[in-house]
């Protein structure tokens, strides 16, 4: 992709596990994740298994998800076929939980495995299924049923202490692990990106499938 800088990584690595006293001690950041309109804060795709790629510029399309990351290569135990689940193209975290326990490097955020980082409040409430982000001029992704369940790798590169909390009642509430969302329109994003909440589209999600979302740039 032109323009596209990158820094490929092996995910094997770990951080200093942060204790249960320290993430709660810087919770309340978390908390006040700004919510309605965040920022892009970084985008990591995943090549092949073991790697991580951090971008300045990402391509976001409808079929392939991130262009370059491999989930349309990974079998899903969430379909009938084991083909990749449509509804989770894209992991999307909160950069501030990610901080908390990773500390501010870019390269261990990554090993989170996610692949977009914001800056934005993705509690339940705030984010109901079927809600839709603008990201930038034009991208547009769409919050999914699917539950983001992490792995035993987020407990072994992060502790185990980081890996409770994402499943207390609260943890659970804020989406401390993130949330699955598919691509409904295609475009290029980079960190620095504007992430704005579009206006709810009336219906159940399922019978919204085939409209068109408004235009990024006309939501405020």
């Amino acid at each position: 992709m032109c323009g596209e800088h990158s820094q490929v990584m092996e995910d094997s690595g770990t951080v200093r596990h942060r204790s249960m006293d320290e993430i709660m001690e810087g919770l309340h950041r978390v908390r006040r994740s700004p919510r309605g309109v965040g920022t892009l804060a970084l985008v990591v795709r995943r090549p092949d298994l073991g790697t991580r790629e951090v971008l300045s510029r990402a391509e976001l399309d409808p079929v392939a998800g991130l262009v370059g990351d491999s989930w349309n290569q990974r079998p899903s135990s969430r379909t009938p076929d084991r083909s990749p689940h449509p509804d989770m193209q894209v992991n999307v975290i909160n950069s501030r939980f990610v901080e908390l326990i990773a500390g501010p490097d870019h390269d261990a955020w990554a090993l989170a495995g996610d692949q977009l980082y914001v800056d934005l409040d993705l509690s339940v409430d705030a984010m109901p299924a079927g809600t839709r982000l603008a990201i930038g001029d034009r991208a547009v992704i769409e919050v999914t049923e699917e539950p983001h369940t992490g792995c035993a790798k987020f407990a072994a590169r992060f502790g185990t202490d980081a890996h409770k909390i994402v499943w207390t009642d609260e943890g659970k509430r804020l989406r401390l692990r993130g949330l699955n969302a598919r691509v409904l329109v295609g475009a290029t994003i980079e960190p620095g990106d504007t992430v704005r909440q579009l206006p709810a589209v009336p219906g159940p999600a399922a019978d919204r499938t085939g409209d068109d979302p408004p235009p990024a740039g006309a939501a405020r």
